[in-house]
């Protein structure tokens, strides 16, 4: 049984209109859930990260045709959808293309260093501001919600983290006047790795505008398990990535949902059981997607099946 109604019906366009309500874009599913009510469908997405050498154009029909009801855009400064990049008339062409369609804006990525000092600092913030206005004019009834790694490596972790909280306050501080989210992701080479430090500092920060993404691939290369690692950061995880991995910190390969042992029928089910309605995005790493041989159609209709499937085990949808 197909999960999706097909992709030309009105009930596929109703069957989206729910997921929008649902926090894609970062709203948090106690606000979208009455205490009886069961969480909406979590809705799939793919990152066109892993899409850069297609036209965005392009990658936007491939998502929908496979069936994905929701894309991150990368927005980094040499990507497509960056927002210097974007003319009003461009933003207005790409918000109609994710309308026709029927995708939802999952995310958009930034890829920001904390452990930098003054103007970069500066820079750093007014990026976001630029981020929260692309996403108002892509998406104007959601929550603009940016993801995004740290920098840094592990070992300095000890020396980086008050840094880190201060840094972080200022995002926080500007995501707020824009009624924005910045969720960020621990990374297994960053100084942020592990879970428990993600929760802590998020926890430390307290602000409604810092929330966490979560990426169990990363956790999975420090030998956390995925139930230790999702119960330190469900509390505070409004966006989740899946990929895969092998191997160990410092000598790791990234792979697709499905190419490793992680088992994402139980982060569905952990996710169900969290009453998480956010967004689930494929991220491809740039250790795959920058192979000579890297196929990115190929490898977002290997990916779909594996996620819809895990989905459909724990929250079977009928006609």
């Amino acid at each position: 049984m197909s999960i999706l109604p097909p992709h030309d019906s009105a009930s596929r366009r109703t069957f989206l209109k729910t997921l929008t309500a649902a926090a894609v874009g970062g709203v948090s599913p106690a606000i979208t859930c009455g205490a009886n009510e069961p969480p909406p469908q979590i809705p799939l997405g793919f990152s066109l990260y892993g899409m850069k050498s297609l036209p965005v154009a392009e990658a936007l029909k491939v998502c929908s045709e496979i069936g994905y009801e929701c894309v991150e855009l990368a927005v980094m400064p040499d990507w497509p959808c960056a927002p210097e990049r974007l003319s009003a008339e461009q933003r207005r062409e790409l918000r109609q293309q994710l309308e026709d369609r029927h995708l939802q804006l999952a995310a958009l990525m930034e890829n920001l260093s904390l452990a930098v000092d003054g103007e970069k600092h500066r820079d750093n913030l007014d990026r976001f501001k630029r981020a929260f206005e692309l996403s108002r004019d892509l998406a104007p009834q959601q929550t603009p919600l940016i993801e995004t790694i740290l920098g840094g490596s592990p070992d300095k972790w000890p020396m980086l983290k008050d840094k880190f909280v201060e840094r972080l306050r200022d995002w926080a501080t500007v995501a707020a006047e824009h009624k924005a989210i910045i969720a960020i992701k621990a990374h297994v080479a960053g100084a942020l790795h592990l879970p428990r430090d993600a929760a802590e500092i998020a926890q430390t920060i307290n602000s409604p505008a810092l929330q966490l993404a979560f990426d169990q691939s990363h956790f999975q290369l420090r030998e956390v398990p995925l139930v230790d690692a999702w119960k330190a950061m469900a509390e505070r995880t409004r966006f989740v990535h899946v990929k895969d991995g092998r191997g160990k910190p410092g000598a790791f390969q990234f792979l697709l949902p499905g190419d490793g042992t992680i088992d994402f029928v139980e982060l569905f089910r952990l996710l169900k059981s969290s009453r998480y309605s956010g967004p689930v995005v494929v991220e491809v790493s740039g250790q795959l997607s920058s192979k000579p041989d890297y196929d990115p159609i190929a490898a977002a209709k290997k990916c779909w099946p594996v996620l819809r499937d895990a989905r459909q085990k724990i929250s079977p949808v009928t006609p």
